[in-house]
């Protein structure tokens, strides 16, 4: 592989690179990808056995999803735990008594190297964080039974939400897990 990188564009959690890389076959071509900070993503279950979901306005897709919390480390070598306790007071005003990780794996390799941690968050104690400035999000409690319901039409479609409950169910239900 080439290292004819060349950064067109750089923001608080990424940075875009045009690069020439040489394939196998010996074809040399240009490809953008992006440089992304790690992130964490918590299914977070209450004493009620409930999922705690959060409705959030996402510019991108131009509406309010549904979706566990998550998050990108911050730039001081936080850790995976620390950053997903961090994400889940700021988005839910929540903190884990036991937080189990259920899966670690890049998100979208074609273009990106974002890796995300998923995390179970249960024995959940009230201790919020402020919220990051440009977040506006609703903690909505629902069963595991309601988030299959918003899968299923069609309400819940974030995928690193659905992998999340599903890790998540799979722990809680002694599922043997890949």
């Amino acid at each position: 592989m080439g290292k004819h990188r060349k950064k067109s564009y750089t923001c608080k959690i990424f940075t875009v690179w045009e690069e020439e890389v040489e394939l196998a076959t010996g074809k040399k071509t240009r490809q953008s990808w992006i440089d992304h900070k790690p992130t964490v993503a918590v299914a977070a279950v209450n004493a009620e056995n409930e999922l705690l979901l959060i409705r959030q306005f996402r510019v991108p897709t131009g509406q309010n999803l549904l979706e566990i919390p998550a998050g990108s480390f911050d730039d001081d070598g936080e850790s995976p735990t620390d950053c997903a306790q961090r994400e889940l007071a700021e988005e839910t005003g929540y903190r884990a008594g036991k937080l189990t990780k259920l899966f670690a794996g890049y998100l979208l390799p074609g273009y990106c190297n974002e890796f995300m941690y998923f995390f179970l968050a249960q024995d959940l104690v009230y201790a919020p964080l402020t919220p990051d400035e440009d977040e506006c999000i609703d903690v909505i409690p629902v069963s595991f039974a309601r988030a299959a319901e918003f899968l299923k039409s069609g309400e819940l479609n974030d995928a690193k939400t659905v992998l999340g409950i599903m890790l998540a169910r799979n722990h809680l239900n002694n599922v043997l897990d890949f």
